[in-house]
């Protein structure tokens, strides 16, 4: 088992009076929690910056009556076989369509792919969210 170490914080009473009402909102059951998961994702943030091995997920919603969209973005898809692992694809109404990509790989390479995804003509929305692969990353 992990050895736990106790540490004192400073904050402004303001601070801490928003950080008590996020950990609220947020349903944690203590400070601590809320604590630990702010220093992960900060941790998880600076893996992407070292360019380590990361997943992440690709959303965008695009209008399928664009000309040959679909096609574009297809090509982009296979240009960057080894980074996307999956996708899933949901018709939201007669016009539009959400992509969800799941990728992995090295940091600036993930990028790339959303990249080129997210500024094709016809994508009106899109959103790269990064993550971790968990290898390293404390409890």
């Amino acid at each position: 088992m992990k050895k736990l170490v106790r540490f004192g914080v400073s904050l402004d009473q303001h601070l801490l009076m928003d950080f008590d009402r996020l950990i609220e909102r947020r349903k944690y059951t203590n400070r601590s929690e809320a604590i630990r998961d702010l220093i992960r994702d900060s941790l998880v943030g600076q893996e992407w910056d070292e360019n380590k091995e990361t997943v992440a997920t690709i959303t965008f919603v695009y209008d399928h009556h664009v000309p040959d969209l679909a096609r574009k973005l297809t090509h982009i898809q296979h240009d960057f076989q080894g980074h996307i692992m999956a996708g899933m694809h949901v018709h939201l109404d007669h016009d539009h369509c959400l992509e969800v990509l799941v990728a992995r790989g090295k940091g600036a390479a993930i990028r790339n792919v959303a990249d080129a995804l997210l500024s094709v003509k016809g994508v009106k929305h899109g959103k790269l969210t990064m993550t971790t692969t968990g290898r390293g990353l404390s409890l």
